[in-house]
Parts: structure tokens; sequence; C-alpha cells
């Protein structure tokens, strides 16, 4: 377009379309989707907070019921994916809270892990026992500690994501995730 008296061309500033918002309807399966496709990677992470791959469950269950009730707050989530997980660790923590939950409960954790190779038995027994020892020090991290190695391991989140999920800064969640491999590397030393 020229513009008129000085033969000068005007250039419009290019035209972005808005982005395509779902329906409030749909956003229920938005979740439930996002929920599924993580599900696994959540629960994981949960029975290393709570010790217990049933409470893990439970936990992973009642955050996802949390998660639906406040399903229509989901066009303010920057992050769905690091929002589930955080309600599924503040989940965890009010579970571990609780005076019926304070009870001790043995770490069940060696139905979770696979063998992903076949192995002669003397190290198969060595990898159980690395195992058995990394799982332990796990639980003996300190609670921020346990949750940013969790969220880096098992969740696959960046720092940042970790600092926006924890609410915290991003120097603060590094230092954590030093000292717990710090820790994990002198058990497995």
């Amino acid at each position: 377009m020229s513009n008129p008296g000085t033969g000068q061309t005007l250039d419009r500033p290019p035209v972005t379309p808005e982005p395509v918002r779902p329906a409030p309807g749909e956003w229920g399966d938005i979740l439930t989707h996002a929920f599924n496709d993580m599900r696994d990677e959540l629960l994981s992470t949960l029975v290393y907070v709570l010790g217990d791959r049933d409470a893990a469950q439970d936990a992973a269950q009642d955050a996802f019921l949390k998660c639906w009730r406040s399903r229509e707050s989901l066009p303010d989530v920057l992050n769905i994916r690091a929002w589930i997980f955080r309600v599924g660790l503040n989940t965890a923590k009010d579970m571990q809270r609780s005076a019926w939950n304070r009870r001790a409960r043995p770490f069940a954790g060696d139905e979770n892990m696979l063998m992903g190779r076949e192995t002669t038995v003397s190290s198969a027994i060595e990898e159980q026992e690395d195992l058995s020892r990394l799982r332990q020090a796990i639980t003996e991290l300190r609670t921020e500690e346990k949750e940013v190695f969790l969220l880096r391991q098992n969740g696959g989140f960046t720092y940042e994501q970790i600092a926006e999920i924890r609410h915290s800064p991003v120097g603060t969640v590094k230092t954590q995730m030093r000292s717990a491999l710090q820790k994990l590397r002198k058990v497995l030393a």
C-alpha cells in the first residue's frame, strides 16, 4: 500500500492470529489426557516421597480429583505438567502430615524396578543391592532435595520449571540438586 502524496510504501504489522482456546467443556479432556501422559512419572515420584506404592496411588488419585475440581482454571495455567506435579507433591505432603498416615510404612519399591536386560545371578544381586542402597539414600534426603531430585530425574523438568513448581529461585533449586547428588554419590561410591 502506498502513502498518498509521498510515494512511500507503508508496511502493516503482520497480523498474528489469536491462539485457539478450547471450549470450556474441553478442559476436562485436556486435563485427563495430560494426567494420563504423565501418570507413571508422577506415581514413581510419589512412591519415593511417600515410601509406599499404595499411598502413592492414593495421592495420585487425590491429586487428579483436586485438579479436576479446578479444571476451569486451566486457561490460567502456563505449564500443565508442572501444575499437576505441584498438586501431586502438595497432596503427598498433606498425606504425610495427616495423623492417619504418620505411622511408619515399609518402603515398597522392589516391585517398581524392572530388570532391563538378562544378567547373571551375581550381577543381578549386586544391582539389586545398589538399587536398594540408592532407594534408601533417596528416602533419607531432606524433603527439598528429594523433591528437586525426583522432579528432575522422574519428571524430566528443567531447573527453571522446578523453580516455578516449588516457588523457589533457580539458584536454590540448583543448590538443592547439587546437594542431593553429592549425598547419593557418597552412598554409591
